[in-house]
């Protein structure tokens, strides 16, 4: 794969199964150089792989059936605009918007009865992100901080846009659409009404007032500033974040998560919370008292409504202990929240990767567990009763069951995406979104491998050897996290770099994920020492079984705590010709106040005892750097702030080591996974320029030509 070739990537999100088990209906996307931007609509797919495109917006995604199986809600998102939710007939026809939220909807749910729509969406403070003309974010008024919660990385501030639960009905997508008054029309309404288009500010704040029998009957009429639109109706108001809201089995609550505790600002806890369909008769259902803090989420209740399903992670009684936690598959019964009951074993299963649980069959429940770099699919029951329906060289990303059938869109090593049936514990394939990608690109073959640690571990991944008999160079590309997993999905790096003729080596050491719990926790204060360990024995075991390779001609590459490893690993290893460190976690001393996340990431993974701290620190030993590095950042990342990059560079210069910063404008931490397709497709162009100067190979010999945006 070559870079220009980014837009043959089209990944698939959860599929939404009919009720009757027919069909399913899955949002496929990928990148567009066009439109600079990401694009895609749904797809109906028949149980015999018989597929039709359904919409033909520019990014339509998350499609869910209503129960009783009519109506198909999903998200629509306009270039450069903000996700609505939207309805088509099931079975296909016009497409009816049903939101207008100024920042857009989040996650939704559909009640029992198929008549109304949950869902979460951030609400502006008035004169802020464009709700009064005039003020640009540059002229907002100031914002006082007071706690520590107050942005994230991709979000930005956050306390002043706060999520919000609203309920909105489902309108007859039959009725007659809304025609705008005009000329004498227009004039005679507003005489009859007294209406002066002044809608005032109650509107736009979401306050609906006294919505009498409109909002119950789908009332569309002119809604102020939405016209033809149904009338949503916000739920709740406190300040926080309020999430993943559902419905109860019956239809007569709502579930959602939120973290409303007097400490909410100081840990991580988070709870489930029930109250009516009106907002009211709000209560807390997990964290009843006992020593066990956990961090909940992704409420979902039994098909027999006898259980509430909800994943959580074990954070101590500090409501702070997050490092290498799984997450576990809870369960409660919903006529005694006290009874909360965990269903797997988080030292060895972890399912809290996917963040979503699917009710299947009366009293089970549907999770992907992450385990040594494959996705698997489980079946759990209220009973504990666990039942593998997928494993192997696979990643399930999302999944559905209706009347019997279970159906996955997953990723492997020759598919970014696609979607499929399960049945006798194999997947077969629904869809071939990925054919472009096999038919124009050669896929590298994923080796599997594992290599002995000096004191034994066994460190394992894989090896991507490129085209022909070599030898051919190396780099080690380090994964983030470091609470993360390289697997068996399709990965558009590796295959970037063999097909520029690099042997490319994937590894998790310890601290990754998909291991167990001991194996992610053992580099918690003890960061740079194991997991170094891991790494070097990797590359050194791959360098002695495959004779392809060239052992005096080696790169290193990593992102965020592959940077920091990547760091680390130049500041005490000198064998390697060159090195990329990208949206590194640099200097944990100044993280601490510069991070959306810096106020517990990193001294639980450091410790804060100042020594500990600096014999683990990549900053404190850059004087030993003699490694030419290309340090890569966004100027928008809030995880890894800039400044770390700025530092580290600026300190490579003045001690004369080769080193260039690439900087990348409105990007954020996740550039290389969602930036914009040309700001990926130039992130490549400038890495396999940096390797061709270091690293030369026949396939990438450093012309110094980059990529022209046409």
């Amino acid at each position: 794969m070559k870079p220009d070739q980014l837009d043959l990537l089209t990944t698939t999100g959860a599929p939404a199964l009919h009720p009757d088990g027919s069909r399913l209906a899955v949002a496929a996307t990928r990148a567009d150089f066009r439109a600079d931007a990401y694009v895609g609509q749904l797809w109906e797919i028949g149980l015999d792989g018989e597929r039709r495109r359904l919409t033909r917006g520019f990014r339509d995604t998350s499609p869910r059936y209503s129960p009783d199986g009519s109506v198909l809600v999903f998200l629509r998102a306009a270039p450069a605009g903000k996700p609505q939710l939207f309805a088509v007939r099931a079975a296909g026809g016009e497409v009816v918007q049903l939101t207008d939220q100024p920042l857009g909807v989040g996650h939704f749910d559909i009640s029992p009865d198929s008549t109304t729509i949950v869902f979460c969406a951030r609400v502006p403070e008035q004169g802020r992100y464009g709700t009064t003309d005039g003020i640009t974010p540059g002229l907002e008024d100031p914002r006082l901080i007071t706690g520590y919660k107050y942005r994230m990385n991709g979000l930005g501030y956050t306390t002043d846009k706060r999520s919000q639960v609203f309920t909105v009905g489902i309108p007859d997508i039959d009725a007659e659409p809304y025609i705008a008054a005009v000329g004498r029309a227009a004039e005679g309404r507003q005489r009859d009404t007294g209406d002066t288009g002044d809608t005032g500010d109650a509107e736009h704040n979401g306050d609906t007032g006294d919505a009498g029998d409109a909002e119950h009957d789908c009332d569309t009429g002119d809604a102020g500033e939405h016209p033809g639109l149904p009338v949503a109706t916000q739920l709740t108001t406190a300040d926080a974040d309020h999430l993943e809201p559902v419905f109860s089995a019956d239809g007569q609550r709502i579930v959602f998560t939120a973290s409303l505790g007097p400490d909410a600002d100081t840990t991580l806890v988070s709870d489930l919370h029930v109250m009516g369909l009106d907002g009211g008769d709000t209560r807390q259902l997990t964290n009843q008292g006992g020593d066990t803090r956990l961090g909940c989420s992704a409420p979902r209740p039994s098909a027999d409504g006898a259980w509430l399903f909800f994943l959580a992670s074990d954070l101590s009684p500090t409501g702070l202990d997050f490092v290498a936690r799984n997450t576990a598959l809870y369960v409660m019964r919903t006529d005694d929240p006290g009874s909360v009951t965990r269903l797997t074993d988080p030292e060895t299963v972890d399912v809290g990767d996917v963040q979503e649980i699917v009710a299947d069959g009366p009293d089970s429940a549907l999770v992907v567990n992450r385990s040594r770099g494959s996705g698997e699919l489980l079946r759990v029951t209220s009973s504990t009763h666990a039942e593998t329906l997928v494993t192997g060289p696979a990643v399930v990303t999302g999944a559905a069951s209706n009347a019997g059938t279970v159906v996955v869109s997953f990723t492997d090593p020759s598919t970014a995406g696609d979607v499929a049936v399960v049945e006798d514990g194999s997947l077969r394939r629904l869809t071939d979104f990925s054919a472009p990608l096999r038919h124009d690109t050669r896929i590298g073959e994923l080796q599997e491998r594992t290599y002995a640690a000096p004191d034994g571990n066994p460190v394992h991944g894989w090896v991507v050897l490129p085209e022909g008999d070599g030898p051919h160079p190396v780099l080690l590309v380090i994964h983030g996290g470091p609470f993360a997993q390289y697997g068996w999905g399709y990965f558009d790096e590796a295959q970037v770099y063999a097909a520029s003729g690099y042997a490319v080596l994937l590894c998790n050491p310890r601290g990754a994920a998909g291991y167990g719990q001991a194996h992610g926790r053992v580099i918690k204060e003890a960061m740079g020492t194991v997991d170094l360990d891991d790494v070097l024995a990797y590359l050194e075991g791959a360098l002695a079984e495959f004779g392809t390779m060239d052992a005096e001609r080696l790169g290193i590459m990593g992102g965020s705590y592959g940077g920091y490893l990547t760091a680390w690993t130049i500041a005490h290893d000198h064998r390697f010709q060159a090195a990329i460190v990208e949206r590194g976690y640099l200097d944990p001393p100044s993280f601490v106040g510069s991070s959306d996340i810096g106020w517990f990431f990193s001294e639980a993974y450091t410790g804060n005892d100042p020594a500990r701290v600096e014999e683990q620190n990549p900053f404190a030993r850059i004087g030993n750097v003699r490694t030419p590095a290309l340090v890569i950042h966004s100027e928008e990342d809030l995880r890894c702030p800039i400044e770390q990059a700025q530092r580290y560079y600026t300190a490579l210069k003045k001690q004369g080591v080769e080193t260039e910063l690439l900087v990348f404008p409105g990007e954020t931490h996740e550039l290389s996974r969602s930036g914009s397709p040309w700001h990926r497709r130039q992130r490549f162009d400038h890495i396999l320029r940096w390797w061709a100067r270091h690293l030369p190979t026949t396939s990438n010999p450093g012309t110094g030509t980059m990529a022209a945006r046409t």
